[in-house]
C-alpha cells in the first residue's frame, strides 16, 4: 500500500509563494499520473495540476502562469511550486496518484491546508 504525505502548506499574505510536497512511501514510476487537488469550504474539489510519467503537465486555467508542478523520480516526491497567490487559492490541497492511464486515482494524501491573507 502507498502512501502519500504531503507538506508545506501554510499561512501566506496575497503575492506570496509556496512550495508543497508530495512524499510517496513507494516509487512513483509506478504511477501514470500525479497531481494536485485541492477543496475550499464549500466548494468541490478541483485538480490544480497533473503531472504524467511522460513529462507532460497540465494546469487548471486559474492556477497557470502561477503555479509549477514538478516530480523528482529519485526522491519519489512531486511538487507544487505556487507563485503570486491569492486569497482564492485558499484551499486544502491533496496530492493524488494514478496508476493507469484513464480511472480514478488510486491513492490520496490527507491534505495540507493553504490559507492566503489579503
Amino acid at each position: 500500500q502507498v502512501q502519500l504525505v504531503e507538506s508545506g502548506g501554510g499561512l501566506v499574505q496575497a503575492g506570496g509563494s509556496l512550495r508543497l510536497s508530495c512524499a510517496a512511501s513507494g516509487s512513483i514510476f509506478n504511477f501514470n499520473a500525479m497531481s494536485w487537488y485541492r477543496q475550499a469550504p464549500g466548494k468541490e474539489r478541483e485538480l490544480v495540476a497533473t503531472s504524467t510519467d511522460g513529462g507532460k503537465t497540465n494546469y487548471a486555467d486559474s492556477v497557470k502562469g502561477r503555479f509549477t508542478i514538478s516530480r523528482d523520480n529519485a526522491k519519489n516526491t512531486v511538487y507544487l511550486q505556487m507563485n503570486s497567490l491569492k486569497p482564492e487559492d485558499t484551499a486544502v490541497y491533496y496530492c493524488a496518484a494514478r496508476i493507469f492511464i484513464v480511472g480514478d486515482y488510486n491513492y490520496w494524501g490527507q491534505g495540507t491546508q493553504v490559507t492566503v491573507s489579503s
